[in-house]
């Protein structure tokens, strides 16, 4: 069986492909960066009855239609059609919309949303030819409803939901599985970068969550793809969300505005105030 993982060089990619390599899969990771690249070979290559010539890297920018289809093409090559891809690669840059330049908006949606549908693109014609194969697409949390900070995350992960739909009416004549999982915050180098840069206002209004570990996405991501299952869901309120969003979500949206209002409110009004004073004390 051969696993190809784009996004592989940490995070959820970097678990998954450990769950699969240590079932003995051939495994393939797909990520820009060459150096985390070769320490996560060496992390998967360090695990029990795992052996290291069962694992290929390849530097690629998913968003990227050439690349990505060229370093398809080159681990299948090494180690025969791809079974299983897992399109975990993705970037999240929270900011306010008119804080974000076009192209920090632009990379989102190139590497969330276009960069999967490249990667599906180099292994699903495969795929229907051999009349079998998965494909697991690895949204969000964020996908199920619109967040403060993070309307390009937001957009791209959304997309994707539409994007799985989609091709699972056009795939499954053919014998191949499209998934999809809205992971909620995860604890990986990404999720460090992405709290540093979140905006204050944000982190009000959406409170402090925990988040999960890689491993135990990984796991349930796995067992649900083992399962068939074309949709995959954590935790309550996600899952709540997903399958009740059309009533929980304006309730939810109205206590947000309502809680952003007052926010911004006392803050526009104290800055009125201080505008005020020091226009007062330029007068004197």
């Amino acid at each position: 069986m051969h696993v190809i993982v784009t996004g592989g060089s940490s995070g959820i990619g970097l678990a998954i492909a450990k769950l699969y390599a240590a079932r003995g899969a051939w495994v393939s990771l797909l990520a820009r960066d060459t150096g985390r690249l070769e320490e996560a070979r060496a992390e998967i290559a360090m695990l029990p009855d795992v052996d290291s010539a069962f694992i290929r890297t390849a530097s690629v920018d998913v968003a990227s239609a050439e690349q990505t289809t060229e370093a398809v093409r080159l681990c299948e090559a090494f180690f025969g059609p791809c079974d299983i891809l897992v399109a975990s690669a993705g970037i999240v840059e929270p900011r306010t919309f008119d804080a974000m330049s076009a192209s920090v908006f632009d990379e989102q949606i190139s590497v969330n949303l276009l960069g999967t549908a490249n990667a599906v693109r180099a292994v699903y014609k495969g795929m229907k030819s051999r009349r079998g194969g998965r494909i697991m697409m690895i949204s969000s949390g964020a996908a199920l409803i619109g967040m403060f900070g993070y309307s390009a995350y937001c957009a791209s992960k959304s997309a994707l939901a539409g994007f799985a739909e989609a091709l699972s009416a056009e795939a499954g004549a053919w014998g191949v599985q499209i998934s999809i999982c809205f992971p909620p915050d995860t604890m990986t180098p990404q999720y460090a970068r992405e709290i540093a840069l979140r905006p204050r206002e944000a982190e009000i209004l959406m409170g402090a969550v925990k988040p999960w570990s890689a491993e135990e996405v990984a796991a349930r991501i796995v067992r649900g793809m083992d399962r068939g299952r074309q949709k995959i869901h954590f935790g309550f309120s996600l899952t709540a969300l997903a399958y009740f969003g059309p009533l929980i979500k304006p309730l939810l949206l109205w206590w947000f505005s309502r809680k952003a209002r007052k926010i911004f409110g006392d803050e526009a009004h104290s800055g009125l105030a201080d505008t005020g004073k020091q226009s007062f004390d330029c007068d004197k």
